[in-house]
């Protein structure tokens, strides 16, 4: 029996969260019809490009599918895994947050025909990818006052990080 062809890192999954009146809110974006599982709700996620760290990756992907720019960015401190049968491979994806402007507003791309914000648990129900609902669950857990609390040292992404 042959082995996987290899394991790299090739993705992002950003969680672009606000802080509201109410609590946090996290985006969540609909595949638009034409391009791969349409009618998805997901988080901002895209590929790594030639040369570009996770983080640059996160940061460029924030802006293309969102036109945001987060105010402050976190490592999430975990790393999911996904095979990709066509590729034969393995491909690892790290996660992060972005900490957007309760006032932000959504310019989405043509991957997405619709955004929503809504509370952290309200987002796990409407992602598709499980990866992505767990991933939410922990979004609610560490950032649950705004910022990572006593794990801030170790998780925030300084300016000088992101490229």
């Amino acid at each position: 029996m042959g082995a996987v062809s290899g394991v790299r890192v090739c993705f992002v999954d950003v969680y672009v969260v606000r802080e509201t009146s109410t609590g946090l809110e996290c985006l969540v974006l609909r595949r638009s019809p034409g391009g791969r599982c349409t009618g998805a709700w997901e988080a901002v996620h895209g590929s790594i490009e030639p040369g570009e760290t996770p983080v640059e990756a996160a940061r460029r992907e924030l802006t293309e599918e969102t036109g945001l720019t987060a105010r402050r960015w976190y490592n999430l401190s975990r790393v999911e895994a996904f095979y990709r049968h066509r590729a034969d491979e393995v491909a690892l994806i790290p996660a992060f947050v972005a900490i957007v402007g309760s006032d932000a507003t959504v310019r989405l791309s043509r991957e997405h025909d619709r955004s929503e914000w809504l509370p952290i648990t309200g987002a796990a129900e409407r992602f598709a990818w499980p990866r992505e609902r767990r991933a939410a669950a922990d979004v609610g857990i560490l950032f649950e006052k705004g910022d990572a609390g006593p794990l801030e040292d170790v998780l925030a992404i300084p300016e000088s990080d992101r490229g």
